[in-house]
């Protein structure tokens, strides 16, 4: 079986004083790129850093099924350590060391649900990079989300 290889490039902000957020993620199939992105209201950095993943990989699970490996870069080490943490996070039923509930408990059981199944690589990159010579998808949708946001927090008169 031919590998079908798709790469994401995700990021997310969030505006903390106003809880509002956006996320991006960029998606790479063969020679095809799609851009997906969104506002949320009432939200974290780290929601939407899981948001721009969770939103990638449903969208290559509806729109691409044919794709067998994902490779995701984040500059989130929220995000990138998860995976190796799931095992211990099921086993505390999603609590921290003290007995109170895992901040975003609901997107990490989801974010686990939906790559349970999936060949996906998460790869830790550097954020806000500097622009040179080199295409970086990760410092465009680091761009794109912050557009967002400012386009969000102006809309409601901040």
């Amino acid at each position: 079986m031919q590998e079908r290889l798709a790469e994401i490039y995700t990021d997310g902000s969030c505006h903390t004083q106003h809880k509002i957020g956006t996320w991006v993620a960029i998606v790479f199939t063969g020679t095809n790129k799609t851009i997906l992105s969104g506002t949320v209201k009432d939200t974290t950095h780290n929601r939407m850093e899981l948001m721009a993943v969770l939103k990638a990989v449903e969208y290559l699970k509806i729109h691409l099924v044919n794709i067998t490996t994902i490779k995701v870069y984040t500059d989130s080490q929220y995000v990138a350590g998860l995976p190796v943490r799931k095992e211990k996070l099921a086993k505390a039923d999603f609590s921290s060391g003290k007995g109170n509930p895992l901040q975003n408990a609901d997107l990490v059981k989801t974010f686990f649900e939906t790559i349970s199944k999936l060949s996906i690589e998460f790869i830790k990159i550097k954020a806000h990079q500097k622009s040179t010579d080199i295409v970086n998808y990760n410092r465009e949708a680091d761009m794109l989300s912050r557009k967002l946001l400012r386009t969000a927090v102006e809309e409601i008169g901040i």
